[in-house]
């Protein structure tokens, strides 16, 4: 049986997997310190470096690439359209260099998976549930200034990977069972899984709960007269929602861990911050609940900071009259990427054509 590549690019690491149908042959993160990126003027003119990085990992495990029949990678900021597996083209690959629809780490899945295709000579490769996936409802768009369009940016390859693992261990087809997902990871997202589709859900970045290092919702007209104080300039402001916001800014550190340990050693200001956190998670998770209508087969918590019981027993105590509350620490995207691969290959399932925005 030949092998199947999955890739997933972040900010500072690339992780990679290599399958054997649903057996995992290679699974490795690679670290990327901030001297070897600082040479790179953006996110996409690391596509060269990071895939020979991949390509050399590959080959010191004695996996011949000629063996590899597929190539998957996790979709970036991409045209918004429905979640799924879309075959890399060459408007995909234009979006992602001009970073169209923003930069992301992420926007490297595509690029690097598509060096890699031509390198091994494959003609064509995926990416899966792209962050910009968006299946809200019209209602759910609104958002009180027409100006602002909510879309449905968010963690979707984790949300759908773990909301399908739930059905699956509840017996029950993802495409006929309702969900609450919440993300747990440096950013969260809270989402609301309709008979297949994310409805409904926070961005990760400007709305919903507050986490390591974003402030999540604000007040609005607290926030405008902020910016417009003279105190700070629009990158500063930028920063401090994205990047020095939410538990760094409180406590000084990105490390969920650390929290914890404070919060044992008994730090009153870890213990704030912690109870405020889980509040807030627990409030957006029982909001999703709405556009489910209350009818919901279970709540799911997932992501690193699922990892502990202490935070997932907290949002537990106050949701769990809501429904069944099932936790999945971690990710398994990976594993979700070679699944969709598979699929495709074995003609179970049908990837999705990807168009331009003119």
């Amino acid at each position: 049986m030949a092998y199947v590549l999955a890739i997933n690019p972040g900010s500072t690491s690339t992780k990679i997997g290599v399958f054997q149908g649903e057996r995992s042959i290679l699974s490795k993160t690679i670290r990327h310190t901030q001297e070897e990126l600082s040479g790179y003027c953006d996110v996409v003119s690391q596509e060269a470096f990071r895939t020979e990085i991949i390509i050399k990992l590959i080959q010191e495990a004695e996996i011949s690439l000629g063996e590899i029949s597929g190539v998957i990678a996790i979709g970036g900021l991409i045209r918004p359209g429905n979640a799924g597996v879309y075959k890399v083209n060459d408007g995909m690959l234009q979006d992602l260099r001009e970073a169209r629809y923003n930069e992301h780490a992420a926007n490297l899945g595509a690029l690097i998976a598509h060096a890699l295709s031509e390198k091994i000579g494959l003609s064509e490769c995926y990416v899966a549930d792209a962050i910009t996936a968006d299946e809200l409802m019209p209602v759910a768009r609104i958002s009180g200034m027409p100006e602002i369009t909510r879309l449905g940016r968010t963690h979707t390859l984790n949300q759908k990977s773990i909301a399908r693992m739930c059905a699956r261990d509840l017996g029950l087809q993802y495409e006929q069972a309702n969900f609450v997902v919440a993300h747990l990871g440096g950013g969260i997202s809270v989402a609301a899984h309709c008979q297949g589709r994310m409805v409904d859900t926070n961005s990760a970045r400007g709305e919903g709960p507050f986490c390591i290092d974003r402030t999540g919702g604000l007040n609005a007209f607290t926030l405008a007269q902020m910016c417009y104080s003279g105190k700070y300039s629009k990158e500063q402001m930028l920063k401090k929602i994205n990047g020095e916001g939410g538990v760094v800014a409180y406590l000084g550190t990105r490390d969920f861990r650390e929290v914890i340990n404070r919060r044992a050693d008994k730090d009153q200001r870890a213990s704030e911050i912690f109870d405020a956190m889980v509040y807030q998670i627990s409030k957006e998770i029982a909001a999703m609940t709405i556009p489910l209508k209350g009818k919901i087969d279970a709540i799911v918590l997932t992501g690193g900071m699922a990892n502990s019981t202490e935070l997932t027993d907290a949002i537990r105590e106050y949701v769990s009259y809501l429904g069944k509350v099932c936790v999945y620490p971690g990710e398994q995207e990976l594993e979700a990427l070679a699944g969709y691969l598979n699929e495709i290959q074995a003609g179970v399932f049908v990837s999705l054509e990807y168009e331009r925005e003119e």
